[in-house]
């Protein structure tokens, strides 16, 4: 496989697992983090970091609004819940993973 079709697969791909992200507001990020060790806040720092190596500025709060699909606090209001005392025991446990 070519370069610039590895290249269009992998945006492909990437595309496609934000889509899925923004349909599933049912998943909170601590879930996502317990589970996998990133979150969408994760992705959007990944993001971030992407457009500064290749010498783009880019705010966190932009970066949120490509992952997210909305502006950040937007999507908090909406969709976020409050931890159960599980959730974060699960989260203080796997920390170190992250």
């Amino acid at each position: 496989m070519d370069e610039q079709t590895k290249l269009e697969l992998e945006a492909a791909v990437f595309r496609r697992l934000v889509d899925h992200l923004r349909g599933r507001t049912d998943v909170q990020n601590i879930d996502m983090m317990n589970l996998s060790g990133f979150c969408r806040n994760c992705l959007s720092n990944w993001y971030q970091d992407a457009a500064a190596e290749k010498g783009l500025p880019m705010e966190k709060a932009d970066a949120r609004e490509i992952v997210y699909g909305m502006p950040y606090d937007e999507w908090k209001s909406k969709y976020q819940t409050e931890a159960s005392a599980e959730q974060k025991a699960a989260f203080e446990k796997s920390k170190p993973q992250h």
